[in-house]
């Protein structure tokens, strides 16, 4: 435990292409993204991808119930939050690694698998990168022009997500969650941003700012994704045993291509939702006066000398805010609390170290830590471009450059580049994401789910899945669901001999209970 949780990324990818249709008019990015989803689905080695028509299995979606004990009326929803109504016409692919890939808003989305700890979390996030690049490079042998960009604005105003899910205990109580999370995620692109050109949801402004999102937060608390965004999600979709667990939905986020800033983002995150759990009072005096305009406060200022209004009339920066969680995080881990205890690899301690090294370096001189934070590095790159080229954060080229960091193709990519020379640090080696990118995590269901996927595939009797469910053809066709509510049920330990009987589904599901589609 500790650190040590399930947990998981979704990556919205931006996308463009040349592309035009039939009439001379831009293609969509609609269906751009479902070329990206089908190509990969198409192109991917054997048994690495379910269809691309294949179903995703919605009975246990619930994208309108709220945390906060009541559900809002789907006459009053917004389209965008409408994730339960099963489209045909939508490409969407579940994985041999068990990931989702599929599109979402008109954008590719890559939903990485369960994972228990913020090192794994890296590997199969750093894998979705891969899946997205094989996608486009199949869609160029068809001579398909497609480009995407692992980030979260486009610069003229639109904001796509990367959102993080963890598991938490059902019986801590939400108002005790979203009161002692709000802080910290004001304060995380401190450590955890991608940083970005411009100030203003449209970059109105000129000027460098730490993440991505703080300009499209308009709220404290609420269930929208897509509009009037809050700092604390309240979907209440757990995805797993409902009366033991929620999933808490993360909607702040930045998508980061830099390993240590993903690694410190669910790590540092993980920790104080243990230190919520375990011991609440550590946090206490933290809350914000104005938390919507704290997170802009501190994410338009990279000196990290700007500070933010307390509830109690105190004013402490970002850094300040971190440093008296991680200081919280270290009492609690200290403490012998059973849920700060390790069985397996020791995951706590090493977030703990990096996370207070890298907010040292941050207070003695920010550039020391262009290898670890984005943000740090981003800003370093285009400022020394703009001190050669003569110019400032008005320059069109500058906001070109940030896009291009983003760019998942390696020949073309900033960020790609800069890993590959060694300027970002590594914390996961190029043969992990390869066997990620078509391996399942072993410790959690997604590896039952990947392996049903890799050995049976839609021609063996798969023919849909979900976080919490497998749906498979029996021996008559007739589609039977199986439920797998436990994050850490199916894992390899538990299933594989199950899995090494049978040849196919309709064999397999002689050994399982399952339930009518």
């Amino acid at each position: 435990m500790g650190v040590g949780r399930v947990m998981g990324i979704e990556t919205e990818l931006g996308i463009t292409s040349t592309q035009r249709d039939p009439a001379g008019q831009p293609v969509t990015p609609m269906v751009l993204s479902g070329q990206v989803v089908r190509a990969y689905a198409a192109g991917a080695p054997a048994g690495a991808a379910l269809p691309a028509a294949a179903g995703w299995d919605y009975a246990d979606e619930t994208p309108l119930r709220d945390a906060r004990g009541f559900e809002m009326a789907r006459a009053l929803a917004h389209r965008s939050q409408l994730t339960d109504v099963e489209d045909p016409t939508i490409a969407t692919s579940v994985l041999s690694n068990g990931a989702r890939f599929y599109v979402d808003h008109a954008h590719p989305e890559y939903s990485s698998p369960e994972v228990t700890g913020p090192l794994a979390a890296v590997r199969w996030d750093r894998a979705g990168e891969e899946v997205a690049l094989a996608a486009v490079r199949t869609l160029a042998q068809e001579g398909l022009d497609v480009r995407l960009y692992k980030n979260n604005v486009d610069g003229k105003g639109a904001s796509y997500g990367t959102h993080e899910n963890y598991l938490v205990p059902r019986s801590v109580p939400f108002d005790r969650l979203a009161a002692h999370l709000i802080p910290f995620l004001v304060a995380r692109p401190v450590i955890a941003g991608a940083g970005r050109v411009g100030l203003g949801q449209a970059s109105e402004r000129p000027g460098f700012q730490l993440s991505q999102r703080a300009d499209y937060l308009e709220a404290e608390i609420g269930l929208e994704t897509t509009l009037r965004r809050p700092i604390v999600n309240t979907r209440d979709e757990p995805h797993a045993t409902p009366h033991l667990h929620r999933r808490l939905h993360v909607i702040v986020g930045d998508a980061t291509m830099a390993d240590v800033t993903t690694y410190l983002a669910l790590g540092s995150l993980s920790a104080v939702l243990r230190v919520v759990e375990t011991h609440p009072h550590l946090l206490d005096g933290l809350a914000l006066a104005r938390p919507v305009a704290a997170a802009q406060q501190v994410s338009h200022d990279p000196t990290l000398r700007a500070t933010v209004e307390l509830a109690d009339g105190r004013h402490l920066t970002g850094l300040d805010l971190l440093e008296a969680h991680l200081d919280a995080a270290e009492q609690a881990a200290a403490s012998g609390h059973e849920a700060w205890a390790e069985t397996g690899e020791a995951q706590t301690g090493p977030l703990l170290r990096r996370w207070g090294e890298v907010l040292d370096t941050l207070r003695r001189d920010p550039t020391g830590a262009a290898g670890q934070v984005e943000w740090v590095a981003k800003q370093q790159l285009l400022q020394r471009f703009a001190e050669r080229a003569g110019t400032g954060w008005e320059d069109n080229r500058l906001a070109a450059m940030d896009i291009q960091w983003h760019d998942l193709d390696p020949d073309r990519g900033l960020a790609r580049k800069l890993r590959a020379a060694g300027r970002l640090e590594r914390l996961v080696g190029e043969e992990e994401i390869a066997h990620a990118v078509t391996h399942p995590p072993e410790d959690t269901r997604a590896w039952f789910r990947g392996e049903v996927v890799r050995r049976y595939g839609a021609g063996g009797g798969v023919r849909a899945a979900s976080w919490d469910s497998v749906v498979l053809a029996d021996e008559r066709g007739r589609l039977r669901r199986v439920r797998i509510e436990e994050p850490t049920g199916g894992r390899r330990d538990r299933v594989a001999d199950l899995l090494d009987r049978h040849t196919d589904a309709a064999g397999l599901l002689s050994e399982l209970v399952s339930e009518d589609v």
